[in-house]
């Protein structure tokens, strides 16, 4: 299945052909439209070159930042974003030889991947549980108990995160349930 997060074709396809691209996107997703996160790496891609982890991870952090920032800049906040991209892919390299999918094709249980997940640089529980819903829903990556590790995340048809964005349309029903949750949360 090809990833349509971004929506943008190519930013799509990068996501589908990187397993790098994808957590990096997912990364990215935070206090920024999601579509723009998700783009984020195939900007990276076309300004820097490559998504190889090892690559990213050794690059200089001034000229990585740099070319993070150029507009459209990959994030709104580019600079501690850029720093964020470089240690995830420094920590993909030290513990998954630099090979992204590891992480996810090795994991034991839901629980294992849940875990490795939240190892990595600036993930945290919901973030991870929305990751573990995204490629067991896209990727069909479902290593026994990935539903309950996942969460409400995990629930078909819930349109909660972007795990579950896999269109236009379904964009707009992501947003419509994360808006309503915010009014909840401010009342």
């Amino acid at each position: 299945m090809a990833i349509q997060i971004a929506q943008d074709p190519r930013a799509d396809q990068v996501l589908s052909e990187s397993p790098f691209a994808l957590l990096a996107g997912m990364l990215l997703d935070q206090q920024f439209p999601m579509e723009r996160a998700f783009a984020g790496p195939a900007k990276i891609l076309e300004r820097f070159g490559t998504l190889d982890p090892a690559e990213i991870a050794v690059a200089d952090p001034e000229r990585f930042a740099a070319l993070c920032a150029v507009p459209p800049a990959i994030h709104r906040f580019p600079g501690s974003m850029a720093a964020r991209v470089q240690a995830l892919a420094a920590h993909v390299v030290a513990e998954y030889d630099g090979h992204t999918e590891r992480l996810w094709q090795e994991a034991t249980s839901g629980r294992d991947l849940l875990r490795r997940l939240q190892a990595l640089p600036g993930f945290g529980k919901q973030k991870a549980q929305i990751f573990v819903a995204l490629v067991g829903k896209q990727l069909d990556v479902r290593p026994e108990g990935w539903e309950e590790a996942a969460g409400d995340y995990a629930e078909t048809g819930s349109f909660r995160s972007v795990a579950d964005v896999v269109d236009a349309t379904s964009l707009e029903k992501v947003r419509a349930f994360k808006k309503e949750k915010k009014a909840q949360a401010a009342t």
